[in-house]
């Protein structure tokens, strides 16, 4: 396959490790190795030196992370980056999942409840789009691209070409359309409709979004094909030929689904048979009930309710055999970058079990046939016979990267920006609370903040209240607290309303905060997950942004993690001072817009706006407060639609003040 044509947009250009290890990556992959390693700390510009691999490879690119939120920061620097390519992002389109289950001991069925984001819908069309038809893509996807999804030789094969001087029928057009899940509405054109007028038919393709494709027919010839702006008809682009594809990824050729309805049909009589063999006859009618009427509506409509539970059936794939991919789109030799890697990794290995067993009880009691069970996420073993070409990155990197990749390994320890890793130092636990106060008020006099991480959400909260009591500015973070909630939180410290957070986990990957110099650990000596190797370096990150970055580590004794992380940190600084000295550069602390805390925060995958309060104007009367109550509300659902739940929460807020506003008139 030729290589792809990427243009990396941007006035920076590789410096200090990356010029290496974009060089080392890139030919290595050239040369067909299979699985590497980018060892890369904090604030190294790791996502810099994947862009640079990304245009030097020239291949189609899946960039995996753990959680969406971290994907949604993710492609919108790929996006900046890449502004002339097909950069795209794929995560669960479900705002809100509550997912059919069954719970035996209390006899309790809970119906699936869901609401997608129309948004990201699109999003996800746009990119199995794009990957049919171009070779210049991105695509940043959470660790949910593993899931099922419809068969792309289905969802290719369906998709509708239309050219320019063919001869179509217009009626055949519109029952092709109808196939494809796409509605007929003449009064309200959106998203994955379409409508004729005459011998005009326009069509707002599921992947797009503010753009229709007016097709105009001559008797049975297609006469013109233009892409025209939804909102006003502008016309911008006329084109020889246009190709729609699928309104839903689900998706069946019409003697596919005659054949997959009989087989249903046969799995069911075999389940009912069972049933009635173990007397289980509630099970056996509820199964047959719901299946029936599934069938009924799958062959009136080729599509129902919980169509995916029959994918196996629809696809044609043999029990037991894994369902299709995102990762099935793309072409055989792509490139996959596994980003945060040391996280991303067991939750791809733990995502099957926890979906098998709750599937599990849904098909033993008659929820659900058996071939249920095969719409489900890849096991790991069958996403690795998926893999090409892999690069792990993680400032950490988990034992399983490490075992794979001996000897290619790529370090990238050298901060362009010249920050040298923060000085551990560890301090007795006897007193750490009283001595820590002490530390806070030091930084607090400087106008700088501090981190701390407790073992438990309670020691986080009574230890707020104990520096509360003493007169200090100190607030608590964990992840009972909402999204948005969070956000301020984080923007309230960094303004100085709070000079110290206390937390938990949260105080790990992606929290960076530049007004942070010091960030302690309290208990650090107690083993476990939260006070690992990789945990504590990836804690100790937090203060490497700022040039008097320090951490303190409370502890008893020091511990084999506790050693190992310090030694690893050392091992960096060394590598960064000899690099300023030799460069002769004067590390300075980043600085950053506190308008852009939502790059920062580990939660925050919404864009950040200013917020942009409207005066109350002098002698305000109940009507105009009336207007602007209407007003702001209107603007905060479409800012709540677009995901600027930032500016949402604002618009909230400015409703309230209103709408209190307007009960003294009353």
């Amino acid at each position: 396959m030729p290589k792809a044509s990427f243009k990396l947009v941007s006035e920076f250009k590789p410096a200090g490790d990356q010029p290496d290890a974009v060089d080392v990556l890139a030919e290595r992959a050239k040369k067909g190795v299979k699985e590497q390693v980018l060892l890369g700390v904090t604030g190294s510009g790791k996502t810099f030196t994947m862009a640079n691999v990304i245009q030097k490879v020239g291949r189609p690119t899946l960039i995996m992370a753990h959680n969406k939120t971290l994907a949604a920061q993710l492609y919108g620097e790929f996006k900046e980056l890449f502004p002339e390519n097909a950069v795209e992002y794929f995560v669960s389109y479900y705002d809100y999942y509550q997912p059919e289950a069954y719970i035996p001991r209390t006899d309790t069925f809970i119906e699936k409840d869901a609401s997608i984001n129309e948004r990201i819908d699109k999003m996800r069309n746009s990119a199995t789009r794009s990957l049919l038809t171009r070779d210049d893509v991105i695509i940043v996807a959470s660790v949910s691209c593993i899931y099922g999804l419809g068969s792309p030789d289905a969802y290719d094969e369906m998709a509708v070409p239309v050219e320019r001087g063919q001869c179509l029928d217009r009626d055949g057009l519109l029952r092709d359309l109808t196939m494809i899940q796409y509605q007929r509405n003449n009064i309200e054109l959106k998203r994955g409709s379409f409508r004729a007028r005459g011998d005009v038919v326009e069509i707002f393709p599921a992947y797009e979004d503010n753009r229709l494709v007016r097709i105009e027919f001559f008797d049975d010839e297609v006469e013109s094909i233009v892409e025209v702006a939804s909102l006003t008809g502008e016309v911008l682009e006329e084109k020889d030929s246009a190709t729609i594809f699928p309104g839903s990824h689900y998706i069946t050729p019409a003697e596919r689904l005659k054949r997959a309805v009989d087989l249903i049909r046969g799995e069911l009589q075999d389940r009912l048979e069972f049933f009635k063999s173990k007397a289980k006859l509630l099970e056996g009618q509820r199964l047959e009930k719901r299946t029936l009427f599934d069938l009924e509506t799958l062959e009136e409509n080729g599509f129902c309710p919980g169509i995916e539970n029959y994918s196996r059936h629809l696809d044609g794939r043999d029990e037991g055999e894994p369902p299709a991919t995102l990762i099935n789109y793309f072409p055989g030799d792509f490139l996959l970058f596994i980003d945060e890697s040391h996280q991303s990794v067991p939750q791809i290995g733990a995502m099957y079990r926890g979906d098998r067993s709750r599937k599990k009880a849904l098909v033993e009691h008659g929820f659900r046939l058996l071939s249920a069970l095969d719409n489900r996420p890849l096991r790991f073993q069958e996403f690795e016979k998926l893999l090409h070409q892999v690069i792990y990155v993680s400032a950490t990197p988990g034992p399983y990267e490490m075992d794979r990749c001996t000897g290619n390994v790529v370090e990238q320890i050298i901060r362009p920006t010249g920050l040298i890793d923060p000085a551990v130092e560890v301090r007795p636990a006897e007193g750490q609370v009283d001595d820590l106060m002490s530390e806070i008020r030091e930084r607090a006099g400087k106008g700088e903040r501090v981190l701390v991480t407790t073992l438990t959400k309670r020691m986080s909260e009574e230890l707020t209240d104990y520096y509360l009591a003493a007169g200090m500015k100190v607030k608590y973070l964990h992840s009972d607290i909402n999204t948005i909630k969070r956000t301020e939180i984080i923007r309230e410290l960094r303004t100085g309303l709070y000079d110290t957070l206390i937390g938990i986990n949260l105080l790990r990957e992606g929290l960076d905060i530049p007004e942070v110099s010091l960030v302690a650990v309290l208990d650090a000596d107690r083993e476990g997950f939260l006070r690992s190797t990789t945990s504590l370096i990836q804690t100790f990150g937090r203060a490497a942004r700022n040039v008097n970055g320090r951490v303190i580590l409370y502890a008893a004794e020091v511990t084999g993690s506790m050693r190992a992380a310090m030694e690893e940190t050392d091992r960096r600084r060394a590598i960064q001072a000899e690099y300023n000295e030799r460069m002769g550069i004067t590390p300075e602390s980043v600085r950053k817009n506190i308008g852009e805390i939502l790059d920062s925060v580990f939660e925050a995958d919404y864009v950040t706006l200013p917020e942009a309060k409207e005066a109350i104007p002098e002698g305000a009367d109940a009507a105009w407060i009336g207007k602007a109550i209407a007003k702001t509300r209107g603007e905060m659902l479409k800012a709540a639609r677009d995901l600027e739940f930032e500016k949402a929460a604002s618009l909230r807020d400015k409703m309230i003040e209103l709408q209190e506003l307007e009960l003294r008139f009353l």
